[in-house]
């Protein structure tokens, strides 16, 4: 099963930034853990702090790959051209937070995304990609 990870802006800097919230491990060693643990998966992985960018990769691999796991970050709140590119194609697509949204400031609530994927899982650290990956296995 072909399945590409896509992470918005800031992600790049997990790790780093807020580690309270985001915790002390970067994307990419978790990557690697992400690999190993799921070889039944092809897994892919792809980052931006670009709008843009993100937009292009998911019509890139929404036709071709099995499933898309999507942490837009920041645009999951204000992006209409992110949430319309996931409605726009075919490849199943689940949302995924770091962090519990709903247990931060009031804008957060809101996503433009969640409407066009098949589930959402957030506040379970980056466990919450491990958790978008075994429900692929279910669909």
């Amino acid at each position: 099963m072909k399945i590409q990870i896509i992470n918005g802006p800031n992600l790049n800097l997990l790790g780093i930034r807020e580690k309270n919230i985001y915790g002390d491990e970067s994307f990419d060693e978790y990557f690697k853990k992400l690999k190993s643990k799921y070889k039944n998966f092809d897994l892919h992985y792809f980052q931006s702090n670009i709008e843009g960018e993100l937009i292009q990769k998911i019509q890139e691999v929404g036709f071709d790959y099995d499933g898309i796991i999507i942490n837009a970050a920041a645009y999951t709140h204000t992006s209409v051209g992110i949430g319309d590119a996931l409605r726009s194609i075919s490849t199943p697509a689940i949302e995924v937070h770091i962090s519990n949204t709903y247990s931060r400031e009031e804008y957060r609530h809101k996503s433009f995304l969640s409407s066009h994927v098949t589930g959402v899982i957030l506040g379970f650290g980056l466990k919450s990609y491990d958790l978008a990956l075994e429900s692929f296995s279910k669909l």
